[in-house]
Order: C-alpha cells, then structure tokens, then sequence
C-alpha cells in the first residue's frame, strides 16, 4: 500500500493517522511542498492520497505557487476511484478541487470541540463507529461550501461542512481528527504565541482540557484514521479485479 502525503507546513505530523497507516502496512512517501513544491508526477505510484493541513489559504496562490497543481492531483486521484484524504487546509483544497467556493476568515475555531453527525455520516464508513457525535481538535479559521455531489458527513455551529465524502473514498475533514495527545503537545510547544494570540487562556488551561477531551477524542481520531484506511484499494487488487471480470 503506497500513500503519498503532501505536508503544506513543517513539522505538521500524522498523529492517529501514522497509527493506522503503520497498523496496515503502509508505505508513505512525504512531499514536503513547504520546502521545496514538488508534487507526485501523477498519480500511478500512489494507491491513496493525503493532503495535510497548514496556515495559508487554499486560495493563496501568488504565496504558493503549487497550490494550483496540487488542486489538480487531487482531482485526479479522485476520478481515478483511488482513496483521498484532505485533512483541515487540505479539505479546503478538496472543496476547491471539486468546484466548490473557499471562503475565508469566517469560522475560526481552536481547540477541542463538539462535532455532530449527520444522518449520512453515521452511515458512512468514516464516522459510523461514532454515534451521533464525538469530539475532536480543530484549528481554523476558512471554511468552505460543500461540492456539488458531496455528502455532509459532520457539522458544527461554526463551520457547516465538517466532513464529506465524494464518490467512494474522497473524504474532507475541517477538525484534525490525527491531532492526538502527541501532535497537539507538539502544537502547543511549536506555536505557543499564535496559540496565545487567537485562544487566550488556552495554553494556561490545556492540561484540565486535556484531561477533559483529550481520551475521548484521541480514541475517535483513530477511529476515523483506521475507518480510511480501510478504503485503500491496493492497485494489484484492482487489476485483478479487472482480469477477472
């Protein structure tokens, strides 16, 4: 299984998803885009895709002139029927890919907070393990409308499209459900003045939050992590599927 990460920031990190891509096998091939903007050549030697998060906008172009591109694999992996994942910046990505409009510095939300399922999502692969609603880390603050063709899969209060899928395996998800104990601390050490700027008391307050959200939220991020996984189609398993059809 051959899953390429592209990582819009340094140091972003796989949290609960580094779990369950280990559990499976997975080997991962990291395009660090902050550092130098190269991109997968196309999309035949990857089984799945996965687009991190980072503090530009999906629309920030001029800034980061791979965007553009990345847009476009990301829509390509998506038509070919091989497994996608968008994970805050990079569900904005996603929304863009498919048509949908960027809209910016409208839902800011930082820390761990309330996500409610839809009808669809518990029904959904990803979130089906989760009930009605489940907490998880976010931080924010674009949000987007949802593409022509999606499932809303999850929302909240602050930002509508929480998490969608389109076709079998495209998935967006605005909260960092890989944000686990570890990534979040690794957060908090890395950025504590941007963290103390947009939560004020966040910092001085995260271990009883921690304590509060933290278990119940590392355990969903996982679950949503190993839920995606699963929908990894080995491109082997898919040729012999076509020979024997």
């Amino acid at each position: 299984m051959r899953v390429a990460v592209i990582e819009n920031m340094r140091n972003t990190g796989l949290g609960a998803l580094a779990a369950a891509l280990d559990e499976a096998g997975a080997e991962i091939e990291w395009f660090r885009v902050w550092q130098d903007g190269i991109l997968p050549l196309d999309i035949s030697g990857h089984d799945a895709l996965v687009v991190l998060g980072g503090e530009q906008s999906a629309l920030d172009d001029e800034a980061h002139p791979y965007l553009p591109e990345l847009v476009r694999l990301t829509r390509r992996f998506g038509d070919a029927g091989k497994a996608v994942l968008g994970i805050c910046l990079g569900s904005q990505i996603l929304a863009r890919a498919y048509g949908a409009d960027n809209h910016l510095g409208i839902a800011r939300e930082f820390g761990w907070h309330g996500i409610g399922v839809t009808a669809e999502g518990r029904a959904d692969p990803l979130l089906s393990a989760l009930g009605g609603e489940f907490t998880i880390f976010e931080w924010h603050a674009d949000t987007f409308s949802l593409p022509q063709g999606a499932v809303r899969l999850a929302s909240s209060p602050v930002a509508e499209n929480q998490a969608f899928r389109i076709g079998r395996a495209v998935y967006g998800t605005q909260f960092h459900f890989e944000a686990n104990a570890a990534v979040v601390e690794q957060w908090k050490a890395e950025f504590p003045d941007t963290i103390a700027r947009i939560a004020p008391g966040w910092l001085e307050n995260h271990a009883e939050l921690a304590a509060r959200h933290g278990g119940a939220a590392d355990a969903a991020g996982l679950a949503i992590a190993r839920a995606w996984v699963s929908l990894i189609e080995r491109e082997e398993v898919e040729m012999l599927s076509q020979a024997s059809a």
